[in-house]
């Protein structure tokens, strides 16, 4: 018997050559014998399954080129089919059955390549192939109909892996065995692959069909009985040889109940297993921690302020009872030595003359000593009073009262290091400096003096502008803003600009600033004497736009400490710019909201008179040379208005050249100021000089201020019409600017001396045309005007923030100090944002759930349907989740920008904070669609899939909320999926379903899941990624595509934001 076994399995491995020689011997032994050797022998079942697994030698390569967009590797898909190594059952059955004829049955790989050639050339529609050999019109036997199959004979020798031969098969005709398909047409079985189930069915004799396949046995041949399965097709076609819904099928023609708690628990080849309860769970988790993030989002945040505020309070604390200490004993030290002066003089009295005379010489020597440098600081102050005693008498000379109180030394600050180190050495200044503010008589002069005196002072750059016929004009529509405007703005004195409406106020200090776009600038302006342009000088210029730009999701002062970490010099120490942030926000009366959120909209925070100081406040953390504020008053009560403008006199103390847009001042405000710019329509100057003389000047020409009448109101309300000047005067509102050039001794236009509806017409900013011109001007002339004036103002916008030249000597922090700050800043605002986070996680979540419920896998399309919908809801949410990080903050960036930050640290810093979205909010989603979707993919491949198309919507999105405005961009991130996904899948394989990034999203998830899908799916697999266009050896392109395209976009909106600005 052991003879016999080795000899049968000597037969299915040998050679072809010694095929022949084994079967002769093995002939003598009687079928019986035969049966009961190999029937159940492991060993004989698996050297049949190595032979069958090696039948793809032959026609791999033309496989390959076949199904090279289903298939990677023919060999190993072909193994994992074919490879029956843990069950051989049913090899064995059939060897018992045929009486160990298999080899003789079973297919060479010429037939395999000629049935997979015929079922191509038919689409799977036909379940026979063409005719052949044994199958054909004239001859035609039982083993031609499905399910039957014949034998070669044990004279002729069958090579399996032949690809060219076609053997003769027309011996033994009988059922396929189970396990095996027999083709109708074909003579020969193929084993059934894995993942198939495959019995020997049975006739229904209801129906005449052999069950469980649908076919019937042949008429008129009562023998033919109902044989196995008859074709192997894709699951659209047939889904008879298919492992039925919910079943595991460890064999071909084994079937079992798959009921598993556990994804991972059930075999391969299987239908998955419901897994909804998990998702259940999930949903459950989710909903707890998006209730946690919901309610305590703002936990983290508020324990490290309320940290911090401890440590300030502590260090304010400290530093008060030290400057009290030192009161105390500098009180003390006062009353001892009038002690000592009084027991002096009493004991020199009872002393004799001569005694007296020589204890007098030394003490005379000695107070001499005392008083000298006494002497020589009298001398300084005597300097110091004549200077200001010429400054008021004469305002106009060019020398501006300049006398510097800045910044402490920072000797003592670069040693603080730890947060309250910081905290004691900043309110330890202020409280020096409070002292010497009381001690000098709260900056009066001599006080003033005295601290101009003190070594430790450090001064600031001192910048004077002056400007000489300085005109503006529109580039396109050659209207003209300003006409020759001539004067000079001094530091250390506080200018305001008033006038009517539509007088060029905002715009005359925007040329100060060099902010004025779009326009022709002539005439001259001069920094410090010298033609330099006064971009140059953008790092120390302070420009507080008339609306309050404010981060209202920040504090007030995490607002005004980001600007100062910023925009101070980079070698300054921490400690001094917490001593500069300090100083501001005690100067601004801003210490009970310190800690307080500015607000929004739709949340509360501060009020707007503490917005308005905080919006000056963020300039005035920058230590400016210049700071230029727009109607900084406007909407401010009476109080609050003169604490913001004691807090700029502060300033101008310290050298800081000050100018304002003012409109109605009170006229204790009115009185603060030094100088007074007062323009008419059109850009004219009507008055620039000091305050103290534009009464004496105005009265000089005949109007004199009522009584109880605000000079500044009463001279606009001329200017605009409203009040007419006394008859008895000779003057008109028209004649004020003229008669200020005449005044001045300036150049005036030729237009201004024409006489009565010239001098209108030029008043209004008419110039030289006429009205009949005027008229006469085309509309396309018009329109491209407002055109070229656009274009220029873009142009200029762009040069200004691109300026290079910096001659403020002030090293600001590079790009990626700000990137570290900018991130700082996102991050706390991200934090505050979390509930609003929390109901982009809870959409996501729902989403998956509804999308998975609603379109569960379909085995025909690998899912397709569900990863459709998935492509569109993610790019739907995710986009309008990205808009939120420009949209709403588009103007606060343009002032940082002109400001001279980074635009690429601002861009880098929400790109990077994105990214946690784009790691989570896949999770979120997946956490809910997988399990109740139930793909055969694993949850990574998804992932992965899912991670790069968050990335690429986030992209597009960022490029929507830069260049469209907000109601528009919404409107576009809602329509482009829908859009680009019905392109990338109704016009397949063309360039423009290319260029849909919802194309490769969606080829990616089908692959990933298609990959799942093998053994009996296999021509299913091809058969639905040939009808879709897609190639399985795609999907790490699709990943780098989609990828590429989040890159693109993350471009082309950095360039949107840089170099475009909707106002």
């Amino acid at each position: 018997m052991a003879a016999v076994l080795l000899l049968s399995f000597l037969l299915l491995a040998a050679p072809a050559a010694a095929i022949d020689i084994l079967r002769r011997s093995l002939a003598a032994q009687t079928k019986g014998d035969l049966a009961s050797i190999t029937a159940g022998n492991p060993l004989v079942a698996n050297a049949m399954n190595d032979r069958l697994k090696n039948l793809t030698d032959a026609f791999a390569q033309q496989m390959g080129k076949e199904f090279h967009y289903c298939i990677k590797d023919t060999d190993d898909e072909w193994n994992i089919a074919f490879n029956f190594s843990t069950d051989p059952t049913f090899l064995s059955n059939c060897m018992q059955a045929t009486d160990g004829d298999v080899p003789q049955r079973v297919c060479t790989a010429a037939e395999m390549k000629f049935y997979f050639e015929s079922f191509l050339d038919s689409n799977g529609r036909k379940n026979y192939v063409r005719p052949n050999k044994n199958c054909n019109l004239t001859s035609w036997m039982d083993g031609c109909e499905a399910g039957w199959a014949c034998s070669a004979g044990p004279d002729q020798n069958i090579n399996l892996q032949d690809a060219v031969n076609f053997p003769s098969r027309t011996l033994d005709c009988r059922g396929c065995c189970a396990g095996f398909f027999c083709p109708h047409g074909l003579t020969c079985m193929i084993p059934c692959p894995l993942g198939a189930y495959c019995p020997e069915s049975t006739l229904n004799k209801t129906t005449g069909i052999c069950d469980p396949y649908n076919y019937q046995p042949p008429p008129g041949k009562p023998n033919h009985t109902c044989g196995g399965a008859d074709r192997w097709a894709d699951v659209v076609s047939t889904d008879d040889v298919f492992c039925p819904a919910g079943f595991y099928c460890p064999s071909t023609i084994k079937k079992l109940s798959c009921k598993c708690f556990h994804k991972g628990s059930c075999k391969p080849n299987s239908v998955n297993q419901d897994i909804t309860i998990f998702g259940a769970l999930l949903v459950g988790a989710l909903s707890l921690v998006l209730l946690i993030i919901y309610n305590f989002s703002g936990q983290l945040l508020t324990n490290r302020e309320k940290k911090q505020a401890k440590s300030r309070e502590a260090a304010a604390r400290h530093a008060k009872e030290t400057a009290m200490a030192r009161e105390r004993w500098k009180s003390a030290k006062d009353v001892a030595k009038k002690h000592a002066v009084g027991l002096q003089s009493s004991l020199s009295r009872t002393f004799s003359r001569k005694k007296t005379l020589r204890t007098h010489e030394p003490s005379k020597g000695a107070v001499e000593t005392d008083v000298e440098p006494s002497k020589g600081s009298g001398e300084k102050k005597s300097n110091l009073t004549d200077m200001m005693r010429s400054l008021e008498e004469n305002p106009e000379k060019g020398e501006g009262f300049n006398v510097e109180i800045g910044e402490k030394k920072k000797t003592k600050g670069r040693h603080a290091h730890t947060q309250s180190q910081i905290f004691k050495y900043a309110y330890g200044q202020i409280e020096k400096e409070k002292a010497m503010e009381q001690q000098n008589k709260n900056l009066t002069f001599s006080g003033v003096i005295s601290m101009a005196t003190d070594e430790d002072i450090r001064t600031r750059p001192r910048i004077e502008i002056a400007f000489k016929d300085l005109t503006l004009t529109l580039k396109g529509s050659k209207k003209k803003l300003l006409r020759s405007v001539t004067g000079k703005l001094m530091p250390g004195r506080v200018a305001a600009v008033m006038g009517p409406s539509g007088a060029g106020k905002t715009t005359f200090l925007s040329a100060i600033a060099g902010k004025a776009t779009g326009c022709e600038t002539t005439g001259m302006v001069l920094i410090n004497g010298k033609m330099e342009p006064i971009r140059a000088y953008k790092k120390i210029i302070g420009f507080v736009p008339q609306d309050d730009i404010v981060h209202g999701n920040l504090t007030v002062q995490e607002n005004l400490w980001f600007n100062a970490r910023c925009r101070l010099s980079a070698d300054m120490s921490k400690a001094d710019k917490v001593l500069v942030v300090e100083r501001v926000i005690e100067a601004l009366g801003l210490q009970a909201v310190r800690d307080s959120l500015v607000g929004t909209v739709e949340q509360r925070g501060i009020s707007g008179g503490q917005r308005k100081r905080v919006n000056v406040g963020l300039e005035m953390v920058m230590e400016p040379s210049v700071l230029i504020l727009d109607e900084p008053t406007s909407g401010l009560d009476s109080s609050s208005s003169l604490l913001l403008l004691r807090a700029l006199r502060r300033e101008a103390l310290e050298g800081v050249n000050i100018s304002m847009v003012v409109h109605q001042p009170s006229y204790t405000l009115y009185k603060m100021f030094d100088d007074l710019i007062l323009l008419a329509k059109g850009g004219l100057t009507v008055y620039h000089g000091p305050v103290k003389k534009v009464e004496e000047y105005f009265s000089g020409l005949g109007i004199v201020v009522p009584d109880r009448v605000n000079p500044p109101d009463y001279y606009i309300d001329i200017l605009e019409g409203i009040v007419k000047p006394n008859a008895n005067v000779a003057v008109n509102a028209k004649d004020l600017p003229l008669r200020w050039m005449l005044h001045n001794g300036y150049e005036v236009p030729r237009d201004m001396l024409q006489s009565g509806s010239d001098a209108e017409s030029s008043f209004r900013g008419g110039g030289d045309l006429t009205p009949g011109g005027d008229t006469g001007q085309s509309i396309a002339g018009e329109v491209w005007g407002n055109v070229k004036d656009i274009v220029g103002q873009k142009k200029d916008e762009y040069d200004y923030n691109k300026s290079s030249q910096n001659l403020s000597n002030r090293c600001t922090p590079g790009i990626l100090r700000q990137y570290k700050y900018y991130l700082g800043r996102c991050g706390k605002q991200r934090l505050r944002e979390a509930r609003i986070q929390g109901v982009d996680y809870l959409i996501l979540g729902l989403a998956g759930i509804c999308l998975g419920t609603l379109a569960k896998v379909s085995d025909e399309t690998f899912g397709a349907l569900g990863y459709t919908y998935t492509v569109i809801a993610v790019s739907l949410l995710c986009k309008i989740g990205a808009l939120r990080s420009f949209s709403l903050e588009k103007i606060h960036y343009w002032r940082e920008r002109a400001s001279g930050m980074s635009s690429l640290a601002y861009f880098m810093s929400k790109d990077t904070i994105d990214h946690f979205n784009t790691i989570i909010k896949p999770i979120v989603y997946l956490s809910m669609f997988y399990f109740f979707n139930n793909p055969r993919s694993s949850i990574w491949e998804n992932y992965v899939v899912l991670v790069a198309l968050v990335y690429c919507v986030t992209g597009i999105g960022y490029t929507f909320a830069i260049f469209f405005q907000p109601g528009s961009a919404q409107l576009w991130s809602a329509l482009l999926p829908v859009v680009l996904t019905l392109i990338a899948t109704q016009q397949k394989d063309t360039f423009f379903a290319n260029l849909c990034y919802t194309k490769w999203a969606l080829e990616g998830f089908v692959i990933a899941n298609a990959q799942r899908y093998s053994g009996v799916w296999l021509i299913t697999r091809c058969g639905s990624l040939l009808k879709s266009g897609y190639d399985i050896n795609d999907r790490f392109l699709c990943i780098l595509v989609l990828a590429a395209n989040g890159v693109l976009f993350r471009g082309v909106a950095f360039f949107c934001m840089v170099i475009f600005q909707k106002h």
